[in-house]
């Protein structure tokens, strides 16, 4: 609990911490306002097919794009940072159990992000809703079947996602090296994932931004039918990376 405590006072002191967060609000809630307000005329210029597909919940949810960008940096600061400043000897010096150091600071970013993360869901989510309803085309209520599930599985999502960068955080030990490999993970994979072998395309299922993201629809999408299977998946994959990290961190010279 000490060692839980002094992560939590360290990270909380740095502003690094709070500039991310309010980027995290301000740029989530910015993107949300901006494509809402011209889902109108998505909406109406659609098809017959693209209007009976229409999802307001997975439309108002789409800030996650740039939300799990965010909230990763955020993650990948809390190792690396000390690393950067040379700090990491001293931290060592204080707690020499590398193993309970690297948890501790991987239960502090993943609460922290999953708090700001749920917060900002159904924050985009109410904002997204009211600004559909007043363009008067179909919008959600939380209570809708499926709603409840995608706002709360979306704060899940980069809760994982700020766990995966701690992970590559510690194996990198580099902010530049492992944001570039986040950027790889949840922007250039997925966008490459059509030039990749056959036998491949089932580890996409549960890829960030690729079928982990269905967590965020309410409207069933043939491709990932199982959106809870599909996250539990990526948490998998997290947990792997995770794994890797602390082997690394406990085996490795500072």
């Amino acid at each position: 609990m000490n060692t839980l405590h002094a992560e939590w006072i360290k990270l909380r002191s740095l502003r690094s911490t709070w500039y991310t967060v309010a980027s995290l609000f301000v740029f989530g809630l910015g993107i949300t306002g901006l494509s809402m307000s011209g889902a109108g005329t998505e909406y109406w210029g659609g098809t017959d097919a693209d209007r009976a597909a229409w999802d307001p919940t997975s439309q108002s949810l789409k800030t996650f794009i740039v939300a799990q960008l965010i909230v990763g940096v955020l993650g990948i600061l809390v190792v690396t940072s000390e690393f950067a400043t040379g700090l990491m000897q001293t931290t060592l010096a204080a707690t020499p159990r590398r193993n309970r150091l690297l948890a501790a600071k991987a239960i502090v970013a993943t609460a922290v992000a999953a708090v700001a993360g749920q917060v900002l869901m159904f924050a985009a989510f109410f904002i997204g809703q009211a600004l559909l309803a007043g363009q008067d085309v179909p919008y959600a209520r939380l209570g809708d079947p499926g709603v409840l599930r995608a706002v709360v599985g979306g704060g899940l999502y980069l809760s994982a996602i700020a766990l995966l960068a701690v992970g590559l955080g510690a194996i990198l030990r580099a902010t530049a090296g492992a944001l570039a490999t986040l950027v790889g993970i949840v922007f250039l994979v997925p966008a490459l994932a059509g030039l990749f072998p056959d036998w491949m395309q089932g580890i996409f299922n549960f890829w960030p931004t690729l079928g982990a993201a269905a967590i965020f629809g309410t409207v069933p999408d043939e491709n990932f039918p199982h959106p809870w299977l599909n996250l539990g998946g990526l948490w998998l994959g997290v947990a792997a990376v995770l794994t890797a990290a602390f082997v690394v961190f406990r085996r490795r010279d500072i």
